[in-house]
């Protein structure tokens, strides 16, 4: 099965129309998370599977429900909706969807970005410079539309110069191989599979635009607040998982045999994923990267892409609308509006083994 990160259009009309209701932050002793399938998700189910999340939540005498969505999107609709507590996503969904519908959110696990998962991929030719006046199938406002955006940058071109063609995640593999269909861009497991096909050619991924495709586990800000543990129950879990999951021995071949199975691969096509991600298995990577200041920088690129896209609400006046604050305490857009929050705090906590 393949499952589609991206933004959801309607997700966000749905919420500007008042659907959503937000659940009033407390201490409260139960929790529920949300996660989808992706490579550097699995760890999730893997955890919630072996006990490895009953470990942390017994620790703090809390309880934590971990829930599998086949759709993404869906799950971070109920994560704004206030159905849970936490959800997996991408930095960029992260600030469109829950942020931009009005739940202040924090980022409390940086856990890898996208190096090579994601690509340009073209028919019979080999230079990226060739895409130009192509029609390019890709999930509209999806990471595949901001990567097109990045790469048409990086030789001079705007989307102006190609013509995006809306194509659900599911029909990538069959279109590719019609007449019609010369460029596409698109995500793995899609990916190693269209590569395989004669006559295409990656000629972008995301490990040119290192660092922009993040992938990470959010809190609503005012369960974090008011529940700490929760924060803390969440890096032990993740961090645990990570030392299993990235062991050089019969353990950690089980584990990522088990997480490529829950996927819909083996062990071979998982690891081949593991290697087009910059995972961070240990928190003083994670820390490093979150604390750099190139996150600003990447922020700014997300948050003026959905702004140009119209994806920061409705009637948004500039890309400053939504106020994201970066670890150091530095905000950019509204300081009176901050909804999507960067911290280190509890990934630092798990460096330091006082958690």
């Amino acid at each position: 099965m393949k499952f589609t990160r991206l933004v959801s259009a309607l997700a966000l009309a749905a919420l500007a129309a008042g659907s959503a209701t937000f659940a009033a932050a407390e201490e409260k002793t139960d929790f529920k998370v949300a996660w989808s399938i992706y490579v550097g998700w699995m760890p999730w189910g893997y955890a919630a599977d072996t006990g490895i999340v009953k470990k942390w939540a017994d620790k703090y005498g809390i309880t934590i429900e971990v829930t599998q969505f086949n759709d993404y999107v869906e799950s971070m609709n109920q994560y704004t909706a206030g159905a849970y507590d936490a959800v997996t996503l991408t930095n960029m969904d992260g600030l469109s969807i829950p942020a931009a519908g009005g739940v202040d959110t924090t980022a409390v696990i940086i856990g890898d970005f996208s190096a090579g998962n994601d690509a340009v991929i073209l028919k019979d030719k080999t230079a990226l410079a060739d895409i130009k006046g192509q029609p390019v199938n890709l999930v509209e406002f999806s990471v595949s539309h901001y990567l097109l955006a990045r790469a048409l940058e990086s030789v001079g071109m705007t989307e102006r110069d190609v013509n995006v063609v809306n194509t659900s995640d599911p029909d990538m593999v069959g279109a590719f191989q019609t007449p019609d269909v010369t460029a596409m861009v698109t995500w793995n497991p899609m990916v190693s599979e269209i590569l395989d096909l004669p006559g295409a050619t990656s000629v972008f991924d995301s490990s040119m635009i290192p660092g922009e495709i993040i992938d990470m586990m959010v809190a609503n800000s005012e369960t974090l607040k008011d529940n700490p543990n929760f924060g803390k129950a969440l890096a032990g879990i993740w961090y645990d998982t990570m030392a299993i999951m990235t062991a050089n021995d019969d353990t950690g071949a089980a584990a990522r045999a088990a997480m490529g199975a829950a996927s819909g691969t083996d062990q071979v096509g998982f690891e081949a994923q593991l290697a087009a991600t910059k995972l961070f298995p240990t928190p003083a990577e994670a820390v490093t990267f979150t604390d750099s200041p190139e996150l600003k920088t990447t922020m700014d690129k997300v948050r003026t892409f959905l702004f140009d896209k119209g994806l920061l609400g409705s009637g948004a006046p500039s890309a400053d609308v939504i106020g994201i604050e970066l670890p150091s305490g530095e905000v950019l857009g509204d300081a009176n509006n901050i909804k999507l929050r960067f911290t280190s705090t509890y990934m630092k906590e798990a460096a330091a083994g006082t958690l």
